[in-house]
C-alpha cells in the first residue's frame, strides 16, 4: 500500500517537475508525504546551513524544484527527527515517512533515490552494530578483527551489486566507500576503548596493525562533515588518543579512563583544534567537549580552567560557555535544589523541596532528541522496578513548550507522577540542552550528593548502589 501511494504521489507532485528526470537537467526535485506529522514543515540543509523550509499542505505533502543545487550529502529534517540524503543534479526524490517510526518507515523513491536508500540502510545497520559493540568487547581482539573485516566486506559487496544496477557518479561512490571505511574504523576505535576500560586483560593482545587505519584519516573532509558516521568516528578517535596519551605518562591507567576529567577533555579539545581546519566541524566538537567539562565541574577552579583553555584557542562561543559555567555553579556537590521551581503535568508550579522526600535521581530530557529520551526512559523504567526506594525524576528542558511536552509524555506512556518541566528560568533552551546527559544524585533533603556520573554508563548502577548505601 505504501508503494502504491508513492507511485500515485510521484505522478501528482512530479507533473510540474518532470524535466528533472533528464540527465541534462541541473534541477533537483524534492517532495513527499509525512504521516502523523510532528510539525507543519520540513527543512533541507547542507553543511549546517539551512537551504529551505518546505511547509506541508492539507494532505501533509510537500514538494519543490531547485535549480543549480550542488551534489552531496544533505540533511532532511522534520523536527525533532532528521536523516541524511544524497542528491545530485537531475534527481527527483520522493520521501515517505511515518513519524511513529521515523527511520524504520523512511523510504526514498524516484530518480536518484537509490543513493539515499543505501545511506539509510547503512544507518540502520550501523545502529544494530552500536548495540552489538557492547558485547563485542568480551571477544578477543583477533576474533573482533575478523568480525569487522567481515562487516566491511559485506557492505562493499552490497555497494558493488548496487553499482552494477545503477549509474552512480564517482562523487557518490567516493562518499559511499568512505561511509563504509569510517564505520569500520569506528567499530575498532570503540572496541579499543571498551577493552581498555572493561576488559584490560585483552589490551596486550591487540594486533600491531589493528589501528593502522589511523594513518588514512582525513580530518578536513568537507563533504562528510554532516555525516554522522564521520563525526562519530572522530569523536571516538579523540577519546582513544587522549586515553593513550595519558597512559604513557601515568602509572594509574584507571584514572586515564575517566573521559569526563578535565585533562582528558583538554587533550581532546587541543587535538581537534590542531587536526581540523573546518571551522564548523571543529566548533561542533569543541562546543560539546566544553559543555561536558563545564557540566561535570564541581568546583570554581575547574570552571576557571576550562574557560581559560577556551580563551587560549580563540573559541568563538566563549560567552555561551561563560553562561553555562554560571548555571553550573548551582549544581556543585552540596548545593540545594530545595527552592528550584518546575511545573508538574497538572500545570502546578512546585519547588523541588515540595516533592523530594527520599533519595532522588534527576535526569534531563528533550522531545527534540527522541531516540535519546526513549532510551533514557527505558533505562529508568528498569531501574525503578528494581529500586522502588529511589525517586527517578524526569525533567523536560523544553522551556515554554508545555503542550508538546505533555503530548510526548502521553504518547510514550511516561509516568506523569514523576515527570516535570522546567519553568521560570532565564537561560536559553540551547543552554539547557547541554544538560541532557547530566544526572544528579540528590538526598532526601534536596542536597546534591553526586553530579559527575554519565547517564546509562556501565558503572551507573554501581554508583547508584553506593549512593543508597551511604
Amino acid at each position: 500500500m505504501k508503494y502504491l501511494f508513492l507511485i500515485l504521489l510521484s505522478c501528482a507532485l512530479l507533473s510540474s517537475g518532470c524535466k528533472s528526470d533528464s540527465p541534462e537537467s541541473n534541477s533537483v526535485y524534492v517532495g513527499g508525504q509525512i504521516n502523523n506529522p510532528e510539525t507543519d514543515f520540513v527543512v533541507l540543509s547542507k553543511e549546517n546551513k539551512t537551504i529551505d523550509t518546505l511547509f506541508l499542505n492539507e494532505k501533509n505533502q510537500f514538494g519543490k524544484s531547485y535549480e543549480n543545487m550542488e551534489g552531496g550529502i544533505y540533511t532532511f529534517k522534520h523536527p525533532p527527527e532528521s536523516q541524511i540524503m544524497y542528491m545530485e543534479p537531475g534527481d527527483s526524490i520522493m520521501i515517505y515517512l511515518n513519524t511513529l517510526s521515523f527511520d524504520e518507515s523512511l523510504n526514498f523513491s524516484g530518480v536518484g533515490a537509490q543513493k539515499s536508500n543505501f545511506l539509510l540502510d547503512m544507518f540502520l545497520k550501523n545502529q544494530k552494530d552500536n548495540d552489538l559493540i557492547l558485547t563485542y568487547y568480551k571477544i578477543e581482539p583477533s576474533k573482533f578483527a575478523k568480525i569487522t573485516d567481515s562487516i566491511k566486506a559485506h557492505r562493499l559487496g552490497k555497494l558493488e551489486r548496487l553499482e552494477e544496477k545503477n549509474e552512480f557518479s564517482d562523487e557518490f561512490l567516493k562518499v559511499a566507500r568512505a561511509s563504509i571505511d569510517y564505520e569500520y574504523y569506528d567499530l575498532r576505535e570503540r572496541y579499543t576503548f571498551l577493552i581498555r576500560k572493561y576488559n584490560p586483560a585483552f589490551t596486550d593482545k591487540i594486533p600491531e596493525n589493528f589501528n593502522d587505519y589511523r594513518k588514512e584519516i582525513d580530518f578536513n573532509n568537507e563533504e562528510l562533515q554532516d555525516y554522522y558516521v564521520y563525526t562519530n568516528f572522530i569523536d571516538d578517535y579523540l577519546r582513544s588518543i587522549s586515553i593513550e596519551a595519558c597512559s604513557k605518562n601515568h602509572k594509574d591507567h584507571k584514572k586515564c579512563l575517566n573521559i569526563h576529567s578535565y585533562r582528558n577533555i583538554e587533550k581532546r579539545i587541543r587535538l581537534i583544534d590542531s587536526l581540523s581546519e573546518i571551522k564548523s566541524l571543529k566548533n561542533e566538537f569543541i562546543d560539546r567537549l566544553a559543555a561536558q567539562a563545564i557540566i561535570m565541574a564541581e568546583r570554581d577552579s575547574r570552571l576557571d580552567s576550562i574557560l581559560n583553555l577556551l580563551e587560549s584557542i580563540d573559541y568563538t562561543n566563549l560567552e555561551s560557555a561563560r553562561e553555562l559555567a554560571e548555571i553550573q555553579k548551582d549544581y556543585f556537590i552540596g548545593s540545594s535544589l530545595h527552592n528550584l521551581t518546575a511545573q508538574d503535568t497538572e500545570g502546578n508550579i512546585i519547588t523541588y523541596g515540595e516533592i523530594i522526600d527520599r533519595p532522588t535521581i534527576t535526569y534531563a530530557w528533550s522531545f527534540y532528541s527522541p531516540a535519546h529520551h526513549r532510551r533514557q526512559h527505558a533505562l529508568i523504567k528498569d531501574l525503578q522496578e528494581r529500586y522502588p526506594e529511589v525517586r527517578f525524576m524526569g525533567v523536560n528542558i523544553d522551556l515554554g513548550e508545555r503542550e508538546e511536552w505533555l503530548r510526548t509524555v502521553e504518547t510514550f506512556g511516561y509516568d506523569k507522577n514523576n515527570e516535570f518541566q522546567i519553568t521560570r528560568r532565564s537561560p536559553s533552551k540551547d543552554t539547557y540542552k547541554k544538560y541532557l546527559n547530566k544526572v544528579l544524585f540528590v538526598d532526601a533533603n534536596g542536597t546534591i550528593v553526586r553530579g559527575d556520573i554519565q547517564f546509562g554508563s556501565p558503572e551507573f548502577e554501581g554508583e547508584l548502589l553506593e549512593f543508597l548505601n551511604k
